[in-house]
């Protein structure tokens, strides 16, 4: 390969990974004897140095622990989580790409999927005021390009359960809002996506919001939001506990029907 040629740079998850890596193999450690070493597994070990998975603070600080490398590598993963660019969302979605179902529970906003451009640039100036015009656009173009599960021949088959904050609460303008409510109607016209809706007089199962992604081949993944980006946990009783969650929100929610004309009315509000 020609040396001029321009590489992709790393994110920052991907630069712990192989940092992780070369400080594993320079000390003629396999996977599996680091994994042992810090308390998980080689298949752990393996997916953090490939940035398939982000680790958590314990995994950095045992690394840091083994390696003799002080805090360096705890500071270098917080930087990552902590940082302007969401490198903790990436794994995400590439596995939303991979996925045949993608059950969504949102609280607050209107899910990703669905978000249209001046709703989801609105989200991003609040939630990143720092963040510069040009910043802004290439996630809003990375956001936009998601919704492409749904246009491929055979679409993942998607079922949101929106609590009724996530389409009340007013982001950008009251046209903004009228625009995404009437896309996300349309949405809700697809074959292959339900929607449902928990109005206020309801409290839910959970405050949370949350993902399970499942695949034709491969475990069911759990993906749960908070203060420091989402973190996917894949283990047998993490998503049990999401899946019987999520069955309990689909039994407080309205029906498909009904919620979809719920949403229409909340529309004619922000259409006036």
């Amino acid at each position: 390969m020609d040396d001029d040629t321009p590489q992709t740079p790393l994110t920052p998850v991907e630069q712990f990974g192989v940092h992780v890596r070369e400080m594993r193999t320079a000390r003629k450690m396999g996977v599996r004897g680091l994994g042992k070493a810090i308390g998980c597994s080689g298949a752990y070990v393996s997916k953090v140095e490939t940035a398939k998975l982000v680790p958590n603070m314990r995994f950095a600080e045992g690394c840091d622990r083994v390696f003799g490398t002080g805090t360096l590598l705890a500071h270098q993963l917080r930087r990552a989580l902590e940082g302007d660019h969401p490198d903790w969302f990436e794994p995400y979605t590439q596995r939303e790409r991979k996925a045949a179902q993608i059950f969504d529970y949102s609280t607050m906003f209107v899910p990703g999927l669905f978000q249209t451009p001046d709703y989801a640039r609105a989200l991003y100036r609040a939630g990143a005021p720092r963040l510069s015009g040009a910043a802004i656009e290439s996630r809003l173009e990375a956001r936009m390009r998601r919704h492409e599960v749904l246009e491929r021949d055979n679409p993942a088959e998607v079922w949101a359960i929106l609590y009724e904050a996530a389409v009340r609460t007013l982001v950008g303008s009251r046209r903004v809002m009228a625009q995404q409510l009437e896309r996300l109607v349309a949405e809700a016209d697809a074959p292959n996506v339900t929607i449902q809706f928990i109005p206020f007089d309801v409290v839910p199962a959970i405050g949370t919001a949350f993902t399970l992604l499942t695949f034709e081949r491969g475990s069911t993944v759990l993906h749960v939001e908070g203060p420091q980006g989402g973190r996917p946990l894949d283990t047998p009783k993490a998503v049990k506990t999401g899946v019987a969650i999520f069955d309990r929100l689909r039994a407080e929610a309205l029906g498909h029907d009904a919620s979809v004309a719920h949403i229409q009315e909340i529309h004619k509000e922000y259409a006036r």
